[in-house]
């Protein structure tokens, strides 16, 4: 007697768009309902409280899923790199992964600003022809609450210098470099250490690359662990989000955030399959396929650092990419390939400078596509980290710092967006060096 078939088991990209589609609706059925719901329950009654009690608890969890997430970050990056390097032997092969890695982020990064300053000037989002007179009185009025944050991030502007960005990426002091979970620190830490463990006799240097490798697997576990718990955590991130955002703002700078979904989809529809196919066999895809989990998880937590050990699991398990690469390229795109990050800094300044009426030239707009690429290095992996390099880029032609609060007031959404852009280009720089190299392991 053959035992029944068992019903095939829902893939887990599937139970997390299932997470992600009711978070959605949860939180448009609750932004609907809030006024009724808060008239027919007044405050202190048990209704109330009930109701109180449920969005805290949605909100713990969710900020419980992506602390989770952070607190993996840096111990599997330090030791997966510190592992990778050490165990190269060979320099030349260090010196020609970075090169592949450095120059790929920016020829995508470049494309991107170029592909975002077409956009906006055949769109022109910010003209005459979307957004009249009334409308910009109107917009002015909607985001009061926007404005203060926007001079904020214009004083932490005026403080950044931005050679202290190359500065910086010396700690000093190591162990605050961890602490703070600096991730280009934490890049050149276990870089140095690993490179000294090519130098180091082998009787010394083996025991340390053992342990590096043990501690690696062990956090690679419990990754493993915390993504199984990504379906609940993707919803409770989701649906206050949803709850609380002002569709009405977006409606009004609506072509302002089609300009940049489409920038966005340009670049990730065209512009990553083709480096995917131009340097690996892999298919087009298979590869979206393997970074499905990837992407939800960025697109939830808006994060591309808290998305990291989720990212070099899919690239490594899923695409085939070796360890080392998959850490060294991974670990150095959270910091350093900011795609989506930089396309919106070109959008925003040339779309706030039609907002104000400011003309730039040619040359202006081609040293935004520098300025943007630069500014997005800079850019912390965190939700709307780009924001303060963005008042940098807008100080630089004359664009009031203040007109920032639009970008802020819709800004959620398309940071959720911007986030999947970058995670998506980390993962096929990862699959284009290693396929140039020949590495692609089969899984």
């Amino acid at each position: 007697m053959t035992a029944p078939a068992k019903s095939p088991r829902l893939a887990l990209h599937w139970k997390i768009l299932i997470g992600l589609a009711l978070g959605i609706a949860v939180g448009l059925v609750v932004k609907h309902f809030h006024a009724r719901l808060w008239a027919a329950a007044p405050e202190g009654s048990t209704l109330a409280s009930v109701y109180s009690f449920a969005e805290q608890l949605t909100r713990l969890i969710g900020q419980l899923f992506t602390r989770s997430l952070q607190f993996i970050a840096v111990p599997i990056i330090l030791f997966a790199l510190i592992h990778a390097i050490g165990s190269l032997g060979d320099f030349k092969k260090l010196g020609r992964l970075g090169g592949k890695t450095v120059g790929l982020f920016f020829i995508t990064a470049f494309i991107a600003v170029a592909i975002g300053l077409t956009l906006v000037n055949l769109i022109q989002p910010g003209g005459s022809r979307f957004i009249s007179n009334e409308a910009r009185t109107a917009i002015i009025e909607k985001i009061p609450g926007e404005i203060e944050r926007a001079n904020q991030l214009a004083g932490t502007a005026k403080s950044t210098n931005p050679w202290h960005l190359i500065r910086d990426i010396i700690p000093t002091n190591p162990f605050d470099a961890l602490s703070r979970g600096d991730m280009l620190q934490v890049v050149f830490l276990a870089f140095m250490v690993g490179l000294a463990l090519n130098v180091v006799p082998p009787i010394r240097s083996r025991p340390i690359l053992e342990l590096a490798e043990s501690i690696t697997e062990v956090f690679t576990t419990i990754v493993r662990w915390i993504i199984r718990c990504a379906p609940v955590g993707v919803f409770c991130l989701i649906a206050p989000i949803v709850a609380t955002l002002g569709f009405d703002i977006i409606l009004s700078l609506g072509a302002y955030c089609v300009t940049i979904l489409l920038g966005l989809a340009m670049i990730q529809l065209l512009v990553y399959p083709s480096v995917v196919r131009l340097f690996s066999p892999i298919p087009v895809g298979r590869f979206f396929r393997g970074i499905a989990q990837v992407q939800m998880v960025a697109f939830s937590s808006s994060s591309s650092a808290a998305t990291l050990p989720v990212t070099i699991a899919n690239v490594r398990d899923k695409l085939g990419v070796p360890p080392d690469i998959t850490s060294f390229v991974c670990a150095l795109g959270v910091k350093i390939n900011m795609d989506g990050t930089a396309m919106m800094q070109g959008v925003a300044t040339v779309f706030l400078a039609q907002f104000y009426s400011i003309d730039l030239s040619l040359t202006q707009q081609a040293t935004i596509v520098l300025t943007a690429v630069v500014a997005a290095i800079g850019s912390p992996g965190i939700p709307s980290g780009g924001m303060v390099m963005l008042v940098i880029v807008l100080s630089t032609y004359g664009i009031p710092a203040q007109g920032i609060a639009m970008i802020l007031a819709v800004d959620r959404v398309l940071d959720m967006c911007r986030t999947i852009v970058n995670v998506t280009g980390d993962a096929a720089v990862a699959v284009a060096v290693a396929g140039s190299e020949k590495q692609l392991m089969k899984v």
